[in-house]
């Protein structure tokens, strides 16, 4: 099943954001996912702890770089999907989890140190595809934006990533309290009508979108995976 991992070398990029709205987004279309939670802070297993989580997410946790690779073999036997949240640093767990990985996801805020946290992440995939000779396909999601302006500094991330090649999702994930509200509450988007939260319609279509988007990515990743495989033993 697919393994997708959320990275950044720096911490408070909006990854364990992303990799939560994906994985309740996708249980809501009635596919079975599991979260795996590589992170120290271990935000994923608290969120888990809460109210109204989907029976169709299971949330596993890591502890070491060995078990993470037994963790997505395990993981990928009995669910749809696995996504990886990593920790907010370069090791060997991180290397890991990539390396196994069918798309790689850089969460990057607008600003000159999340790209240089970012860069540092896209520079070990780079690193990691001569290792195991094979592409492992990778994309960059910008996050907390505003939903009104783009700022300078955004922009400029924007022209850098494009310079240098590193391909960027058409959607961003714009900064809503409705997200940060998951955290509070539990649960997904759809599931938050019952609690106070601010503007939760603009944030499930920006979510939607997003989700979407991945989820197309990641059906190209498979099917050209998939290809590859059958011209592999055919030769």
């Amino acid at each position: 099943m697919p393994v997708i991992s959320f990275a950044n070398a720096k911490g408070g990029a909006g990854k364990t954001t992303a990799a939560l709205l994906l994985a309740t987004e996708i249980a809501d279309r009635r596919k079975t996912v599991t979260l795996v939670d590589a992170d120290p802070q271990k935000w994923l297993s608290k969120w888990a702890e809460l109210p109204n989580v989907n029976p169709r997410i299971s949330v596993v946790s890591v502890t070491s770089a060995s078990s993470i690779i037994g963790q997505i073999q395990d993981a990928s036997t009995t669910s749809d999907y696995v996504i990886v949240d990593l920790e907010g640093t370069e090791n060997l767990l991180v290397a890991n989890a990539i390396s196994m990985s069918d798309l790689v996801i850089v969460p990057i805020q607008g600003s000159a140190m999340d790209a240089r946290g970012g860069s540092k992440i896209l520079a070990l995939v780079r690193k990691l595809q001569k290792i195991v000779h094979h592409d492992i396909q990778h994309c960059v999601l910008l996050t907390r934006t505003t939903a009104v302006v783009t700022t300078r500094a955004m922009r400029a991330v924007q022209e850098h990533l494009a310079a240098i090649g590193v391909e960027t999702l058409m959607t961003p994930l714009v900064e809503r309290a409705a997200f940060r509200d998951l955290f509070d509450f539990g649960g997904s988007l759809s599931q938050l009508a019952n609690h106070p939260v601010s503007n939760l319609e603009n944030a499930k279509e920006n979510a939607t979108m997003y989700v979407a988007e991945v989820l197309g990515r990641l059906e190209t990743v498979t099917s050209r995976n998939r290809w590859y495989q059958k011209q592999k033993a055919a030769s």
